[in-house]
């Protein structure tokens, strides 16, 4: 029996590993400048200066990583989130992590904070080497290389994490009906809020809020895009390192003390970490919706509710259905571009409701 799952399981991974290269292949040689796929392996093996190598290594190869660690991170807080609730409609959104993100960008835009860095170096200026003036010269270009909008939004999600728990604290316990409900009225009031801002902003800025909401993978920093793929496999690393309490807790909390798993410490653990991966991927990317939800769920009726095999062809599969999304998004239309949201929106809804039917 064990044999017979080994192969299952072995199978499974080879389907998903295949989809992913083959997502990988599309993206690189779709977009408004097809570039055949006999040239784009030339390209990344010789790595030439010409028109298309920049093509592909500076634009195409960059996002299709991003794709993968955005969606792979997401991935996985779903399938944390949907373990430790016992519910297979929570997904990392439903905590109101995005909604946080989201007002941290949008009062960004309106009220200008990406002038912090020049603000700075303003109040010193006669600095010698040695003086605060390099260090906030140093601050201002790395908000001119659009860090300001990012970082707003990680702090806009880490002020909702901080709260949630704190509302949802009983003691040393961690209700997680409670904490569902208040993730629940926290997007409801992070949503009033970005209505506010959306009522109040100026023409000029509400394309730049909304285009934001929608997501998009097109982040020209190579510094942010490392960060998500570091964070997205410590990630991988994290959750594949708790697979025995989250096969645990798969059959109640009461069942899982009694096999010896420390239930608060593991649930504070699954919050935090499921709370930084979707922090950091809606700071970098945007929202980007239904990744969370129907990834884990398909893959738990495919390959099964063991965490052992599930978080690492979760992982795999977001990235492959994120990178999938946002090719049609650069293609469906070309040379106009669609916000990923709103595609992964569309064929996320339309899979999870033929899966259910």
């Amino acid at each position: 029996m064990s044999r017979n799952r080994s192969r299952r399981w072995l199978l499974w991974l080879g389907v998903i590993v295949l989809a992913a290269i083959v997502a990988a292949v599309l993206a690189l040689i779709s977009g408004s400048s097809g570039i055949p796929a006999g040239k784009v392996i030339r390209i990344l093996s010789e790595h030439p200066s010409g028109l298309e190598g920049r093509i592909v290594w500076d634009i195409r190869f960059p996002r299709l990583l991003l794709g993968f660690a955005v969606g792979g991170a997401l991935s996985l807080a779903g399938v944390l989130l949907q373990g430790m609730f016992r519910n297979p409609l929570v997904e990392p959104y439903t905590l109101g992590i995005s909604g946080g993100a989201a007002v941290g960008v949008s009062l960004n835009i309106l009220w200008g904070f990406s002038g912090v860095g020049p603000g700075l170096v303003f109040l010193f200026p006669h600095g010698s080497q040695d003086s605060p003036n390099l260090l906030f010269a140093t601050i201002d270009r790395y908000w001119d290389w659009h860090l300001g909008l990012p970082l707003s939004g990680f702090l806009g999600a880490c002020f909702v994490i901080f709260l949630l728990y704190l509302l949802s604290r009983r003691g040393r316990e961690l209700p997680l009906q409670a904490m569902l409900l208040t993730g629940v009225m926290l997007t409801f009031i992070s949503s009033s809020l970005m209505l506010l801002i959306l009522a109040v902003s100026r023409t000029e800025d509400l394309q730049g809020i909304l285009f934001w909401i929608m997501g998009s993978l097109d982040e020209p920093d190579p510094v942010l895009i490392r960060i998500m793929i570091g964070i997205s496999l410590a990630g991988l690393g994290a959750c594949y390192f708790f697979h025995a309490d989250l096969n645990a807790l798969a059959l109640g909390e009461e069942e899982a003390r009694h096999l010896g798993i420390r239930v608060e410490r593991t649930k504070r653990a699954f919050f935090i970490i499921a709370s930084v991966l979707t922090g950091v991927s809606v700071a970098v990317a945007g929202v980007i919706g239904f990744v969370g939800l129907v990834v884990p769920h398909i893959m738990r009726g495919l390959v099964g509710r063991d965490a052992r095999l599930l978080l690492v062809a979760s992982f795999l599969a977001g990235g492959t259905f994120l990178v999938l999304c946002d090719t049609v998004a650069r293609t469906l239309i070309a040379p106009v571009e669609l916000p990923v949201g709103v595609v992964t929106g569309l064929l996320g809804g339309c899979l999870f409701i033929y899966v259910l039917v």
